[in-house]
């Protein structure tokens, strides 16, 4: 994984900063040019970094809102890393991110990612569970 540190460091910094912006510009030095992003639950897969990097750019204006974005932690070992964090699209909902990273020859070459809507945990569970704080972005 030591070829690889530099691209996660990027990616970790970009994804702490909050920052739509910040996030493209550090995905743009963190990926290769090969980089494939894919969105399962809608079923996207983007080719190449500079589309990437295109999509990142006219987010904001293509949908009026400017996305918030709030790591909660990389883990993984070798060449494979998860992140988990949360997105707020600008209406205050905290949107659960979850993305596969694969790194290669110290670059990001693909990353799967899941978005998940928090939802009411239902009543009959109750008695099975213990609650705790729903993700947020704070």
């Amino acid at each position: 994984m030591g070829d690889n540190r530099a691209a996660i460091d990027k990616f970790r910094k970009a994804m702490d900063s909050g920052s739509i912006e910040e996030f493209s510009a550090a995905l743009d030095s963190a990926a290769s040019d090969d980089f494939v992003e894919e969105w399962p639950q809608s079923g996207e897969r983007i080719r190449g970094k500079a589309t990437v990097k295109k999509i990142n750019e006219g987010y904001s204006t293509a949908t009026g809102t400017t996305p918030k974005l709030k790591l909660r932690r990389i883990v993984g070992e070798g060449d494979i890393q998860v992140v988990e964090g949360t997105i707020d699209y600008g209406d205050g909902t905290p949107v659960n991110y979850v993305g596969i990273a694969e790194f290669k020859d110290g670059k990001l070459n693909k990353i799967t990612e899941y978005f998940a809507s928090p939802f009411q945990a239902p009543a009959w569970r109750a008695d099975f569970v213990e609650r705790m704080e729903p993700a947020g972005v704070r």
